[in-house]
Formats: C-alpha cells, structure tokens, sequence
C-alpha cells in the first residue's frame, strides 16, 4: 500500500488545499483527493508541481507501507 503523507506536509507547514492550487496551477478537486488519500494514482507532472511548490522530495511524500500478510499456523 502506498501511504500518502500530503495532509501532514501541508498541516506542518500551514498550508490549505487552495494554496497548493495557486502555487501548482492544479485542480482543486485533485488535490483533495490526494489529501484525503482517495486515488490511485498520481501523474508524475502532478507529483513533481507538489514536491516543488512544498520544497520536499518524493519519498516525503509518498511511503511504501508493507502489506501484512497473515499466515495460518496448523
């Protein structure tokens, strides 16, 4: 699963929805949805507008969190 940490960067740095909208030329809609983490993906350009406008890399961003798998023992 991929863990998207947008609302956490955004809260640390006081930022609203609309004030990622204005620096990164992006739909509103869109970065709700990144915000609330309700998509599937995400287009690099997309990506690359918020790392900038946030001045963070990627992998803060976005985490790989493993997927846990349960095993049954008999």
């Amino acid at each position: 699963m991929i863990k998207v940490h947008l609302s956490k960067i955004m809260g640390e740095k006081r930022l609203k929805i609309v004030d990622i909208a204005n620096m990164t030329g992006l739909h509103r809609n869109g970065i709700t949805r990144l915000y609330n983490e309700e998509t599937d993906g995400i287009k690099f350009d997309t990506l690359e507008k918020i790392c900038n406008a946030l001045d963070c890399d990627i992998s803060d961003v976005l985490e790989i969190i493993p997927d846990t798998v349960k095993t049954d023992s008999n």
